[in-house]
């Protein structure tokens, strides 16, 4: 198991009544509120980079290959499921 060792955040005496009112009002330490906002921001932003190198990789991918499905294709098929029926994807034109 990993240790935990604390780390200092300097917080504004606004942000510090702010995260303690609502610690106070979910009946949680302002300690917890914290962990709990850094576990969720890491989430978040590391979710938004994967997302991000994945756009780079198509990108990339399409520079390479010049593969891509028209907006029409891709319309049609998002519509058809949409509405509940089964579609295969459409086929990449060059």
């Amino acid at each position: 198991m990993n240790a935990v060792r604390p780390i200092a955040v300097k917080l504004d005496q606004e942000t510090r009544d702010r995260l303690k009112r609502l610690a106070d009002a979910k009946d949680r330490s302002t300690h917890w509120m914290l962990r709990e906002a850094v576990s969720q921001f890491l989430s978040r932003e590391e979710a938004r980079e994967a997302f991000r190198q994945a756009g780079l990789a198509a990108w990339q991918e399409y520079q390479m290959t010049g593969q891509h499905v028209t907006h029409e294709d891709a319309d049609a098929w998002l519509a058809k499921l949409e509405a509940g029926e089964k579609a295969d994807i459409p086929q990449c034109h060059n």
